[in-house]
């Protein structure tokens, strides 16, 4: 749900329009600069939903996932694309420059090898960066996600020289649709959201270039879309976000957003997606989210609480449940050389409350390193 390390002009501008209906949601259409805002009901077509929406003003495409390749050997990976938009649909007057720009975002973990490496990258609209408005083809130089045949997604990515991996993502069950009548809702700003779609879980299969070696690697993605002109409040300061897939075939989706005294936010939300697709949220009075162990960047000063743990009560079962959220490596920081804002995406281990291993997850820690009021 974050807009992954963009600064201006790569970041979701707080347009603090501090408006609340009583009662139903009744947002306005546009924000002030006249980006689109998302609205409740709408009927999601596809595989035109799938891609790019210039009328809003920034939308992302964002994969992560744990791999395995022969003898056990294991990497987390990410992998995103950014589209904002410069100026608002319709918008008169001069305004030089692209009407859209690129960023991408990649990221590997050698878990044997201990091992965290990192790349952005940055372009404006033109040949060799893309977002199609038709389907879901995103590409930002040698950079590319599209989906083939069946929903299976094609991932071309990299890491320099260093790391290349080439992967085919097919989804084990179907899209999600999270928050309230196709809203996922960030504060009580009626333009704070976003149309926020979801392949929670996507079996992988495909090859990675690594230390001189093509290793044939398999595994399991998350796979978000999130579609919005403005997603936080003057109050907010950062937001701890997660996916689990846990191996009883289900997943959860959480996350917390922080005011500055470091409080939940009561727009903060988890959701569960059972092992068919269906789904159950709570909003921040239905479950916990508590920090642990500390990491401190030696590059940016973050202090980013890297273990955390996540308690809920589960609706299939009706039993509260504890996760324990490990990370694989505390220094999976992203270190925003480009993008201006750093932030910790990690792979972690999911923990049950008597240590079991129950999954994998993916955990966005943002705010302990810049100041998010400022740049966003």
């Amino acid at each position: 749900m974050f807009p992954r390390g963009m600064r201006v002009p790569l970041c979701l501008s707080l347009l603090l329009a501090g408006w609340l209906s009583a009662g139903e949601f009744h947002p306005p259409a546009a924000t002030p600069e006249g980006y689109a805002v998302p609205q409740p009901g709408r009927k999601f077509t596809f595989p035109r939903d799938h891609g790019s929406h210039p009328e809003f003003k920034v939308e992302w495409w964002y994969v992560t996932g744990h791999l395995e390749a022969p003898g056990g050997r294991r990497f987390g990976f990410q992998a995103t694309f950014f589209r904002q938009a410069q100026t608002p649909p319709g918008a008169s007057g001069d305004h030089p420059g692209p009407a859209h720009i690129h960023m991408a975002h990649m990221a590997l973990l050698d878990v044997e090898g201990k091992r965290f490496l990192h790349q952005e990258r940055l372009a404006r609209e033109g040949w060799d960066t893309t977002a199609s408005t038709s389907d879901l083809e995103v590409r930002n130089g040698p950079w590319s996600l599209r989906r083939g045949e069946n929903d299976r997604l094609e991932l071309a990515g990299g890491v320099r020289a260093e790391a290349l991996w080439n992967l085919s993502l097919a989804p084990a069950k179907p899209l999600v649709v999270f928050g309230e009548d196709g809203v996922s809702r960030k504060s009580e700003s009626p333009t704070a959201s976003s149309h926020y779609l979801t392949w929670p879980r996507l079996e992988v299969s495909g090859s990675l270039e690594w230390e001189g070696k093509s290793l044939p690697v398999t595994g399991l993605a998350w796979m978000d879309h999130e579609i919005s002109s403005n997603q936080l409040s003057e109050g907010q300061a950062g937001w701890d976000w997660a996916s689990l897939q846990l191996r009883d075939g289900s997943e959860i989706m959480v996350y917390r957003l922080r005011d500055k005294a470091g409080k939940a936010d009561p727009f903060s939300s988890l959701t569960w997606v059972d092992p068919r697709g269906g789904t159950r949220s709570v909003k921040a009075e239905g479950f916990t989210w508590q920090s642990g162990r500390h990491w401190k960047s030696p590059t940016t000063g973050g202090d980013y609480p890297v273990e955390n743990t996540v308690t809920a009560v589960n609706p299939a079962t009706g039993r509260k449940e504890t996760y324990r959220l490990r990370p694989l490596q505390d220094s999976q920081e992203l270190e925003g050389r480009v993008g201006g804002i750093p932030y910790w995406e990690g792979a972690c281990e999911v923990l049950d409350a008597e240590g079991n291993s129950v999954g994998n997850a993916f955990v966005e820690l943002t705010g302990y390193a810049a100041d998010l009021g400022r740049r966003l």
